[in-house]
């Protein structure tokens, strides 16, 4: 069954034809899959970036609090009145004192 369906791939030319299906298929998988988790990524990276002391934020883990200290790699965060947790950066994924309406919208 193999042998005539290589046969018959080979006999009309349809090689350069899979190979153009196959790279369709990557572009469209790049378009749809990887570009935007790039530019979801490099935008989390900016957002971390720019906090800074006040800010209201969300953790991955659902925590809101205030940054009350920057540190290179931590956050101190301020959960509730004298609470205080320290936390990554790179746990931080929302600022909690945009609207809500903002936080959808692309820039």
């Amino acid at each position: 069954m193999f042998k005539t369906i290589f046969l018959q791939a080979a006999g009309d030319g349809s090689g350069i034809s899979s190979l153009i299906l196959f790279g369709g298929v990557a572009l469209v998988f790049y378009f749809f899959m990887i570009r935007p988790q790039q530019k979801k990524q490099k935008e989390q990276k900016k957002f971390i970036e720019e906090i800074k002391r006040g800010d209201q934020v969300i953790t991955v883990g659902g925590i809101h609090g205030k940054v009350l200290t920057l540190e290179e790699d931590a956050v101190s965060l301020e959960v509730d009145k004298g609470v205080k947790m320290k936390v990554q950066k790179s746990s931080i994924s929302l600022e909690a004192s945009r609207p809500t309406a903002e936080k959808g919208k692309k820039a």
